[in-house]
C-alpha cells in the first residue's frame, strides 16, 4: 500500500506512517522510483477497528449518563423552586402576634426613690448581722 492508503487503514496520519517507517515499526519498502510501500497486516486493520467501536460504545454510554445526569439536576432544581415557594407560602401565615411591634416601647417604671434606698439599707444591714439572726429572725 501507499503511504498514504496506509494511512487511511490504521487510522493515523502519515506522518505517523513515516515515522514507524523510521523507527522500523512497521513493514516497508521503496521501489526503483524511490516510492515508498508499507505492508499493513489484517489485524493492525481490525484491531483499529476494535478500538474505534470500544470508543464509540463508551462515548455513546458517557453520553447517555449525562443525558440521565441533566435530567435528575432539572428535577432536583424544579424541586427546589417548590421548597422555596412553600416556605414563602408558609411564611406569609405567620401570625401577627408573632412579629415584632411596630410601637415603640414604653420606658419602664421605676420605683421610687425612698424605696430603692431602704432596699439597700435592708442589703446592707443583712450584710452586718450575723447568720443565724438572719436566719431565725431578730
Amino acid at each position: 500500500m501507499s503511504v498514504s492508503e496506509a494511512a487511511e487503514a490504521l487510522d493515523i496520519t502519515r506522518d505517523a506512517v513515516y515515522k514507524r517507517v523510521e523507527r522500523n515499526k512497521i513493514r516497508h519498502e521503496k521501489d526503483a522510483d524511490g516510492q515508498l510501500y508499507v505492508y499493513v497486516e489484517k489485524s493492525d486493520t481490525s484491531q483499529r477497528q476494535n478500538v474505534k467501536s470500544e470508543s464509540s460504545t463508551l462515548t455513546s454510554a458517557l453520553e447517555a449518563r449525562i443525558d440521565s445526569l441533566e435530567r435528575q439536576l432539572e428535577a432536583e432544581r424544579e424541586a427546589n423552586r417548590e421548597n422555596r415557594r412553600l416556605l414563602a407560602a408558609a411564611l406569609d401565615r405567620i401570625p401577627p402576634q408573632l412579629e415584632a411591634p411596630s410601637e415603640p416601647r414604653e420606658s419602664p417604671e421605676t420605683a421610687p426613690v425612698e424605696e430603692a434606698e431602704q432596699h439597700s439599707r435592708d442589703v446592707q444591714d443583712g450584710a452586718r448581722r450575723p447568720w443565724w439572726r438572719r436566719w431565725f429572725g431578730g
